[in-house]
């Protein structure tokens, strides 16, 4: 399951919350509720640890402890069932003077689905399932070729992550005067396969058996790829992680944004594919209904306070202010807001003509 930019925005900013309160002594209470787990089972153990908490000799950190689980129980009494991803809550006493008591408590349903079931008492609030999440664990591979070049790349995400590059020696066309035209063909032939050699081991080293790989994607020009494809080079564990295979005019790092641009169909479910999508319409609209959109800060938040607008386009490159500024005025009118990153060139472009785009309900003068 892959996070939107949003969500992991918001998760971020929870995380950066969360690690900046550090208790005086072992008095921060820490939760990881995993899916479908009883939550009438959680708040009895921590009720149980109340009573264990009893025992704690020093006077504050005993209050503390106590306070902390007495919120939390309170806060998860809120809840009907377990939400569907789990919850993670925290609970503490996060006065800056001591003897002071300032106890707050945090939940968070994850935007992936929580496998653990944990619970610490300790100096600060333990956020690294949290932390886990926010890395992307799921990849594809790209290979780019022909006859001459080759480059292989990760997909994580949406951004292309460049692995191999490899240079063929198979001889131009215009063969060395003197040479039949039969030895010639043979050198050039000779070339090629180890070429096509060289790029199914890179294949096989860089992404068999790597945990993550949801498939290959594979371009080039038509004769080549269906040349390589044709023979043997590949060995079967490779060939069945191939999802995507296309016609391509360019190799290299070019030939990968290429590649990207033409697998639409295949990543349909992924980030990238969304992002280009959205962007994509907003462009469309810009050159063919104008006002159907908007962009700039100040026309952009006019429309939202007048509830005109239907989807909010954000560059990843604002500060986390604004996002939040902005965020805030669009849930008041239901607005569908997405996070659009720098790392690829449909985000790049929308960086470049506005960080705040709006597409709205409909047309407006100006």
């Amino acid at each position: 399951m892959t996070i939107t930019p949003l969500q992991r925005f918001e998760l971020k900013k929870t995380i950066r919350e969360l690690r900046g309160y550090r208790g005086r002594h072992t008095e921060f209470v820490s939760v990881y509720v995993p899916t479908d787990y009883d939550m009438n089972k959680v708040i009895s153990h921590l009720a149980q640890e109340q009573g264990t908490a009893e025992n704690i000799k020093s006077t504050s950190t005993r209050k503390n402890v106590i306070d902390a689980l007495e919120r939390m129980i309170q806060h998860l009494r809120l809840f009907k069932r377990t939400p569907e991803n789990g919850l993670a809550v925290f609970s503490g006493n996060v006065a800056e003077r001591e003897g002071q008591s300032d106890v707050k408590v945090w939940s968070i349903e994850p935007p992936i689905p929580l496998k653990i079931r944990m619970y610490r008492c300790d100096k600060d609030f333990k956020i690294e399932p949290l932390e886990d999440m926010l890395d992307i664990k799921e990849f594809y591979g790209l290979v780019v070729f022909d006859r001459r070049d080759a480059m292989l790349a990760f997909l994580k995400g949406k951004t292309i992550i460049p692995l191999v590059k490899t240079h063929s020696e198979v001889p131009g066309k215009t063969k060395a005067g003197g040479q039949s035209a039969h030895r010639f063909a043979q050198i050039r032939e000779g070339a090629k396969v180890e070429h096509f050699k060289k790029i199914a081991e890179y294949m096989k080293d860089e992404y068999l058996n790597k945990e993550g790989l949801k498939g290959i994607i594979i371009g080039g020009p038509n004769i080549t790829v269906n040349d390589f494809l044709g023979r043997d080079y590949l060995t079967g564990d490779v060939k069945k992680k191939i999802i995507g295979v296309k016609d391509l005019s360019y190799t290299g790092e070019f030939g990968l944004q290429e590649l990207l641009d033409k697998s639409q169909d295949v990543l349909a479910n992924e980030e990238v594919a969304e992002e280009k999508k959205i962007v994509g319409r907003f462009m469309e609209l810009l050159a063919t209904r104008p006002r159907l959109v908007s962009y700039g800060e100040e026309e952009v938040r006019k429309f939202l306070e007048m509830g005109v607008v239907d989807t909010l386009l954000l560059s990843e490159s604002l500060s986390e202010q604004k996002i939040e500024e902005f965020e805030r005025l669009a849930q008041r009118t239901n607005v569908n807001v997405k996070l659009i990153s720098t790392e690829t060139r449909d985000g790049a472009q929308l960086r470049d003509l506005s960080m705040i785009v709006a597409i709205l309900r409909y047309e407006l003068e100006r």
